[in-house]
């Protein structure tokens, strides 16, 4: 894979951290997995209370093809090991809040003392600096903040969260990316990188087009005023989400005089003219009026014959049989104990496959002897630090998923 050979120490716990330490391991990246002696905090708290078998869906989600190893950080032997993983790692990653990593002895001139061409990744709520610094930065925090709930469904109905946390998601991604970027530099030049990212500029960088759009257009937030079916306060009519007579479809960008010659609609050749921007609303409500009397097939055949920009609605539960999904294998099935769940995969893929599942850590420390051992731990000593309780390691046997046949 891309990134055999690189050796990568996450510190890191919730969603945009291990998102992105994800995406480099799916690349191939040795990715270990630090967590506290207890568990990270993705192993104890799972969205809709969902667990598998024990495990959490939201450590699920973003912790596969990594190694883990429980260290406790707070003793002078776990600094000991995790300074021993720095000085081996290509990069290190943590997202503590600004100043933790520091505090507990990771400082910048501690980090370049072990290991001065690091590559060292810090992602955080707010930044490493600056007056909010300081402050708990998570997705829906960030979706405030950053305008985009103000922005998300028309100001008459509310402001609207987006229904998934694409800040975190999108976050992670952003941070991987700044990562690879540091890794080339290595290579060219040999030098190491400090790279920060953090969920407020990824809010940000969520939404680019509108923003430039807004501020250049020295719009007022009265433009955000619109129908309920328009999706954006940016794009002319009928860009947006319309009813069928069992459902809703969207329809995007299209030529106003084929969109009416689809619904064979009056009322809509008579709109030809209008101003699909201006009168935005008009259009949109005629037009809702027409679908409405349609079903969500008639309307996909309707529109697919007319070269109509458009798509049903689907849902959650409709996903696993989407024919474009299954074929390109979106989906993963994985066996958990015994039970079979389905996780998403990477979402690239390289030379025509999706990466596979080498490993997916079920168990708290489910790597410590071997990562210790590939350290030059001697085999007394990683029984010291596991009757310290410096380290951690899972009970019994090693305990891994595999993929389901």
């Amino acid at each position: 894979m891309l990134l055999n050979g690189i050796k990568i120490v996450s510190f890191c716990h919730f969603l945009q951290g291990p998102a992105g330490a994800q995406y480099l391991a799916d690349m191939g990246a040795d990715v270990i997995k630090v967590e506290p002696i207890n568990g990270a905090h993705e192993r104890h708290w799972s969205g809709a209370d969902v667990f598998v078998e024990g495990i959490s869906g939201f450590y699920l989600c973003a912790n596969r093809n990594k190694r883990s190893i429980g260290v406790d950080l707070k003793t002078s032997e776990g600094k000991d090991v995790a300074r021993r993983l720095i000085a081996s790692a290509d990069v290190v990653m943590e997202n503590f809040r600004p100043g933790v990593f520091a505090k507990l002895g990771f400082d910048a001139a501690a980090l370049d003392a072990l290991n001065p061409n690091l590559i060292f990744a810090s992602a955080s709520g707010f930044g490493s600096t600056g007056p909010m610094a300081d402050k708990p930065g998570q997705d829906l925090l960030i979706q405030a903040r950053s305008g985009l709930i103000g922005v998300t469904g028309a100001p008459k109905q509310g402001p609207t969260p987006v229904g998934a946390a694409i800040i975190d998601q999108h976050g992670g991604a952003l941070l991987a990316m700044g990562i690879l970027g540091a890794l080339v530099r290595r290579l060219r030049d040999g030098k190491g990188t400090r790279v920060e990212a953090s969920l407020l500029n990824s809010g940000i960088d969520l939404q680019g087009e509108a923003l430039v759009n807004f501020l250049a257009g020295n719009f007022t937030r009265k433009v955000l005023d619109r129908e309920e079916n328009l999706a954006t306060w940016f794009h002319a009519a009928p860009y947006g989400v319309y009813k069928a007579s069992d459902g809703h479809v969207v329809i995007s960008l299209c030529d106003p005089a084929t969109l009416a010659e689809a619904l064979d609609s009056d009322s809509l050749r008579e709109s030809v003219d209008i101003d699909r921007l201006g009168d935005r609303d008009e259009y949109a409500r005629r037009l809702n009026s027409m679908t409405a009397k349609l079903s969500v097939a008639e309307l996909d055949h309707r529109f697919q014959k007319h070269g109509i920009w458009s798509a049903p609605i689907q849902y959650y539960d409709e996903l696993l049989s989407d024919p474009q999904l299954v074929h390109s294998e979106v989906f993963r099935q994985v066996s958990v104990r015994g039970r079979t769940i389905h996780l998403v995969n990477h979402p690239n893929r390289y030379d025509g496959k999706v990466p596979e599942l080498r490993v997916l850590a079920l168990e708290i420390g489910e790597h410590t002897r071997e990562i210790l051992a590939e350290l030059d731990y001697r085999q007394a000593e990683i029984e010291q630090l596991l009757r310290s309780k410096a380290v951690v390691a899972s009970r019994g046997e090693t305990v891994t998923a595999r993929q389901a046949s």
